[in-house]
C-alpha cells in the first residue's frame, strides 16, 4: 500500500488535535495529545513518494498534495523540531493556565506549516500559508505581558500586510495564466506577464516578511522574545521557512531577472551583516537569537536573489537551499530551547548544557565537519565567486553573534524554575540531529561527500572561526562592550519619532473636546459618555499604532521600488 495517505494525515491529525481540544475531557490532555501531531508529516518524509500528487476533489476548491525531495527536507526538519519543540512545550506549560488555547493555536499552526510544504496548487498553500500566518499570532501574545501584546500587534498587522501582498500577487498570477490554480502554470506566467514588475514586488514582500527580509524583518526581533520559548522555537525553526519555500516554488528561476534579483540579493545580504552586528547590541538571548535568525535567512534570500539574477535553474538552488534550512531549523530550535532550559539547571548541568549549545552555535557559524559547515558548503555550490565569497565571510559575524549570545548564557548558581533535565536533553537531541542529519542529506545537492574534505573547503569554514576567537580575545582584555539597543531597530526608531506626534495630536484632541464640553458636561446624557469613552479607546488605540503606521507607509514604497 502507497504511503500517499501520510499527506493528507500530516496536516490533518493537528486539525483534529485542535479541534478536540475544545472537548473538556480532552482540553486538559490537549499539550500531551499535541505531541503526536507532527508524527505524520515525519513519516512522510522518510516512506512518502516523492512527485506523486493525492487529490481531494470536495475539499476547500480541490485540494492537491505532493512531496517533492527538497520539500521533503523542509517537511522533515519541521516535523522534528514541532516534534521535540511539542514535547518542550508540555514540560514548558506544566501547572500554568491556558495551557488548553496554547495546544489549540499549537496544532493550526502546525498544520498550517505542514500544509505550506505539501501544497500542489495555489489555493491549498495560501490557505495553509494564511493559517500559519494568523494562528502564530495567538502563540505570539500567549503570556499577555505588555511586552507580548506589542510584539503580537506588530506580527499581527505585518502579517495580514505580507497576506494581502501574496495574495494579490497570487491573483495577478493566475490571471495570466488564465485562471489556473497549478504552481508550475503560475511560474510560467509570471515571466511572461505584462504586470511582471508587481506580481514579482507583492511575492518578495508577502514571502519577505515571513522569512525577515530586511526591511520586513521587524516582528522576528521582538515577537521572538516575548513568545514561549517553545513558541519561539518553531517561530525561527520552522514558520520563517514558510516564506523562504513559497519564494522557491513561487518565483520563476531559471529566468534571468537581474533587476529583482539583484535587489532581493543585496537586501539579503544586508540583512545578513547588518542583523548580525546589530544583534550584537542585544541583552536578551532572545533577541540575539532573532537578529540571528534574520542574518541567517538573509544568506538563503541573497542565494535565490543571485539564482534569479544569474537564471540559475531551480534545481541547482532548491536542494542547497533545502540542506540549509534543515540544518537550520533544528540548531536554531534547539538553542531558542536552550533559553528556556537554563532556567532549570545550575552547576555542573549547566555548564554542560552550555558546553552543547556552544558545539549547536559553532555548527550555525560553519566549524569544520559539522551539519552547519556542509550546509554552507551545499548553499554556495551553485552560486558564483563573490556570493561565496560574501557567504564565507558572513561565518565571521555569525561567530561572533553566537559568542555573544553564549555570553550571555552564562550558568546560575540557582535555577529560577524547579530541576527539569529533560529539558536539556531534548535540547541536546534537537542539536545533535542538527549536526549529524545534513550529511545523510548531502548527496541531494549533487556533491560527493570527498568534496567536504577537501582542504580549500576546509581552510574557509576554520578562518573565519578563528579570525572571529581572536578578535573575541581582543575585546575581551579590552573590556569594550557594545552600546546596548532597542529591540526592533527600524521599528524602535520610528515609534520614538512617532510618539511627540501622536502625544501632540491627543493633546490637542483632548483640549478641544474640555473646550467644547465645558458648559454641558454636568448635563451630558449618558450615551455622550460612553461615546466620549470609546473615542479615547480609539485614541489610545491610535498612539500605539501610529509609529507602526508610518513605518508600514515606509515598506510600501520599498516593495514599490522592487517592482
Amino acid at each position: 500500500m502507497s504511503a500517499l495517505w501520510l499527506l493528507p494525515l500530516a496536516i490533518g491529525l493537528p486539525l483534529v488535535l485542535a479541534a478536540l481540544s475544545a472537548l473538556p475531557l480532552v482540553r486538559e490532555r490537549s499539550l500531551t495529545l499535541a505531541i503526536a501531531a507532527p508524527l505524520p508529516g515525519l513519516a512522510a518524509a522518510l516512506f512518502a513518494p516523492r512527485g506523486e500528487a493525492i487529490v481531494i476533489p470536495d475539499l476547500v476548491l480541490g485540494v492537491t498534495l505532493t512531496l517533492s525531495d527538497a520539500g521533503a527536507l523542509f517537511l522533515g526538519g519541521a516535523s522534528l523540531l514541532w516534534l521535540i519543540a511539542g514535547l518542550y512545550s508540555r514540560l514548558h506549560m506544566k501547572g500554568k493556565d491556558g495551557a488548553g488555547n496554547f495546544a489549540l493555536f499549537w496544532n493550526l499552526c502546525l498544520a498550517g506549516n505542514m500544509g505550506v510544504f505539501l501544497a500542489a496548487d495555489a489555493v491549498t498553500f495560501y490557505v495553509a500559508f494564511a493559517l500559519v500566518s494568523l494562528m502564530a499570532f495567538p502563540l505570539v501574545i500567549h503570556d499577555r505581558s505588555a511586552k507580548a501584546l506589542h510584539a503580537g500587534v506588530v506580527y499581527i498587522v505585518l502579517a495580514v500586510l505580507g497576506e494581502a501582498a501574496l495574495l494579490g500577487g497570487l491573483i495577478l498570477a493566475s490571471g495570466a495564466a488564465g485562471g489556473s490554480t497549478e504552481m508550475a502554470a503560475l511560474t510560467d506566467a509570471i515571466w511572461l506577464s505584462a504586470d511582471r514588475p508587481l506580481i514579482l514586488a507583492l511575492l518578495i514582500a508577502g514571502f519577505g516578511i515571513k522569512a525577515g527580509l530586511v526591511p520586513l524583518h521587524i516582528w522576528l526581533p521582538v515577537a521572538h522574545p516575548a513568545a514561549p520559548v517553545p513558541a519561539s522555537a518553531v517561530l525561527s525553526g520552522a514558520i520563517v521557512k514558510a516564506g523562504v519555500f513559497g519564494l522557491l516554488v513561487f518565483l520563476p528561476l531559471g529566468a534571468e531577472l537581474s533587476v529583482s534579483g539583484g535587489i532581493l540579493t543585496a537586501l539579503g545580504f544586508t540583512g545578513a551583516f547588518g542583523a548580525a552586528i546589530y544583534g550584537l547590541t542585544q541583552r536578551d538571548p532572545k533577541a540575539v537569537l532573532a537578529y540571528s535568525t534574520v542574518s541567517q535567512m538573509g544568506l538563503v534570500l541573497a542565494a535565490i536573489g543571485a539564482g534569479l539574477a544569474a537564471s540559475l535553474p531551480l534545481e541547482a538552488l532548491m536542494a542547497g537551499i533545502a540542506i540549509y534550512a534543515l540544518h537550520h531549523g533544528l540548531a536554531k530550535g534547539a538553542l531558542f530551547l536552550g533559553v528556556g532550559a537554563m532556567t532549570t539547571v545550575s552547576g555542573s548541568a549547566a555548564r554542560r548544557l552550555r558546553l552543547a549549545l556552544g558545539l549547536i552555535a559553532l555548527s550555525v557559524a560553519g566549524l569544520p565537519l559539522t551539519g552547519g559547515a556542509l550546509a554552507k558548503l551545499a548553499l554556495k555550490a551553485p552560486l558564483g565567486a563573490l556570493h561565496e565569497g560574501l557567504i564565507t565571510v558572513s561565518a565571521l559575524t555569525t561567530a561572533l553573534l553566537l559568542a555573544h549570545f553564549l555570553r550571555l548564557m552564562q550558568p546560575r548558581e540557582e535555577t529560577v524554575e524547579p530541576s527539569q533535565p529533560l529539558r536539556s536533553i531534548l535540547v541536546m537531541i534537537l542539536g545533535f540531529c542538527a549536526i549529524t542529519l545534513p550529511w545523510l542529506a548531502f548527496s541531494q545537492s549533487g556533491l560527493t561527500i570527498n568534496y567536504t574534505w577537501q582542504a580549500g573547503n576546509l581552510m574557509n569554514a576554520a578562518w573565519p572561526l578563528a579570525l572571529a576567537a581572536l578578535l573575541i580575545l581582543l575585546v575581551s582584555r579590552s573590556r569594550l562592550k557594545a552600546p546596548p539597543a532597542p529591540q526592533g531597530d527600524l521599528l524602535a526608531f520610528v515609534e520614538a519619532a512617532g510618539r511627540p506626534m501622536a502625544a501632540a495630536a491627543r493633546s490637542l484632541t483632548r483640549d478641544n473636546a474640555r473646550r467644547r464640553g465645558r458648559d454641558t458636561a454636568s448635563n451630558a446624557p449618558a450615551w455622550r459618555d460612553r461615546l466620549g469613552a470609546l473615542i479615547d479607546k480609539t485614541e489610545a488605540m491610535l498612539d500605539r499604532t501610529l509609529a507602526l503606521s508610518l513605518l508600514l507607509i515606509a515598506l510600501a514604497g520599498v516593495a514599490l521600488l522592487l517592482g
